[in-house]
């Protein structure tokens, strides 16, 4: 039995994880896997990852210990391997990746869907400015990235510029909708 991976884009700013919290709160453990990212950054508001250090990242790549990663920022950031055995097992798992791996995650995850997540740019800009995570010229950076996927196909888009409900249960309709027979 596969289960499905649903891979949450969009450029930095959009909101994603504030989206994927709230689908986390509201959704059943046992229905769907928020799974943690493991980033080569120090823990801090705004993003629940696994922080690790770069050597110790790039050994975990070595034992195959993540299902996909890349590289985008100056920093890693890896999805467990156990992410992929628990979509082979017929779960559903719900996870913040990289517009740039989206060509091949159907080939680790098997049945995959993909939901863009937008904002508009000057509220994009707000937010990653308000949140402090880096100085103004990586911000700057983050904001001029281009979308590395742009004609990528998605099968839901929400943008993100109103209640964070609004677009939390968007997501959610999109997983409920994922759920297998047990």
């Amino acid at each position: 039995m596969t289960g499905c991976l649903v891979a949450v884009v969009g450029p930095s700013g959009s909101g994603k994880d504030a989206v994927l919290g709230w689908a986390r709160e509201r959704l059943a453990e046992a229905h769907a896997l928020f799974p943690r990212r493991v980033v080569t950054r120090p823990a801090g508001p705004g993003e629940e990852h696994e922080p690790c250090a770069p050597d110790d990242f790039a050994a975990r790549a070595d034992r195959g210990e993540f299902a996909v990663r890349w590289e985008a920022h100056g920093l890693s950031y890896g999805v467990p391997a156990s992410v992929a055995r628990h979509v082979a097992d017929g779960g559903v798992a719900v996870v913040n990746v990289s517009r740039g791996v989206l060509p091949s995650l159907a080939d680790v995850f098997g049945r995959v869907r993909v939901v863009r997540v937008t904002v508009p740019e000057e509220v994009r800009r707000e937010r990653i400015l308000a949140r402090g995570r880096e100085g103004s010229a990586a911000a700057e950076a983050r904001l001029s990235r281009p979308d590395p996927a742009p004609d990528f196909p998605v099968d839901l888009e929400i943008v993100n510029d109103a209640a964070l409900s609004t677009a939390g249960a968007r997501l959610v309709a999109l997983v409920e909708s994922l759920r297998l027979p047990a």
